[in-house]
């Protein structure tokens, strides 16, 4: 079967979600879309120190409430969202290669072995 294709409006309505995450002043320390081989789908996913420090329950309100802010435009939902904590496995390998600082990049990473973790494909906000 073929690999869904990331669409530009995935893109965009990632990139403004981690926009609004930033004015309120939520930490993200990596974001990224990342496709999962097993499911066959793409997944947003954000590390943030606030899943550590009051878990994952509270993080995902914080969340969902900015992306009830979002503009109506962008199709995208919790369903879409994986939060994790910056010390998650995949963070710490993708942060093992690649670094963009707090600014938003636009980094696609294909079918790439770092550490003998296969990335199939991803598309990169950020990684601090």
């Amino acid at each position: 079967m073929d690999k869904p294709t990331l669409v530009d409006a995935d893109m965009k309505a990632g990139e403004a979600l981690l926009n609004k995450l930033d004015e309120t002043k939520f930490d993200v320390k990596a974001a990224l879309w990342f496709y999962m081989p097993d499911s066959e789908e793409w997944r947003l996913i954000l590390a943030s120190p606030t899943v550590d420090a009051e878990g994952p329950k509270k993080a995902y309100e914080k969340v969902q409430s900015q992306l009830q802010g979002l503009d109506q435009g962008y199709e995208l939902s919790l369903q879409d969202i994986s939060l994790v904590s910056p010390s998650d496995n995949l963070i710490k390998v993708l942060k093992s290669v690649i670094k963009t600082g707090k600014k938003i990049s636009h980094i696609r990473f294909t079918r790439n072995v770092i550490n003998n973790v296969f990335i199939e494909d991803a598309y990169i906000y950020r990684l601090t």
